[in-house]
């Protein structure tokens, strides 16, 4: 068996810091900021390090996106929370964070027989007109794959990274194990 090879992409994370937030008033002492409210009721707060984007609502409830990992994901809205009370927006308060989803890619490191998977693995829909590869449901752990035949992947919906490197793993021994692969 050759190595999969898996790099996380994206870990979108929520936090809340349990007390309302004045949008307008994020948008007067952040210049950066981006507020539409005649479009969407959040506000983007992009930071720097980690580079992501946190979605800030005036419920006081975050989504941060674009970390690339959950101690990213969880650093940023930290930040993002330190940086309101800095400007006295909020008071102090820990956000409770909670990873949502993870998405990462990976290299099998061999081609995949698609069809064949598609018949083979359950839960497993293949409509090469439609999308080049197959969707796989994954049970346990609860994941999405989208499998292509050069042996790349797309795993998501896993909400660990340990979770993403345990799906994979038994993905690529399932497709072993049915000869659904070529090296």
């Amino acid at each position: 068996m050759t190595q999969s090879i898996v790099s996380i992409e994206n870990v979108v994370a929520t936090g809340d810091v349990f007390q309302r937030v004045d949008l307008v008033e994020i948008t007067k002492k952040f210049p950066g900021v981006e507020y539409h409210p005649e479009t969407f009721p959040g506000l983007v707060f992009r930071l720097k390090s980690p580079k992501t984007s946190t979605l800030i609502f005036g419920s006081g409830k975050m989504v941060c996106t674009g970390a690339r990992s959950e101690e990213q994901a969880v650093k940023a809205i930290r930040a993002v929370a330190e940086n309101l009370h800095a400007k006295h927006v909020i008071q102090p308060k820990e956000p409770k964070t909670e990873v949502q989803n993870i998405v990462a890619s990976g290299n099998l490191g061999g081609k995949i027989y698609l069809e064949e998977a598609a018949r083979q693995l359950p839960r497993s829909i293949y409509e090469p007109e439609q999308f080049p590869g197959v969707i796989h449901r994954m049970v346990e752990p609860k994941c999405v794959f989208l499998l292509f035949a050069s042996g790349k992947l797309v795993c998501t919906g896993a909400k660990s990274s340990v979770k993403v490197y345990q799906a994979v793993s038994a993905m690529h021994n399932n497709l072993e194990q049915r000869n659904l692969m070529m090296y």
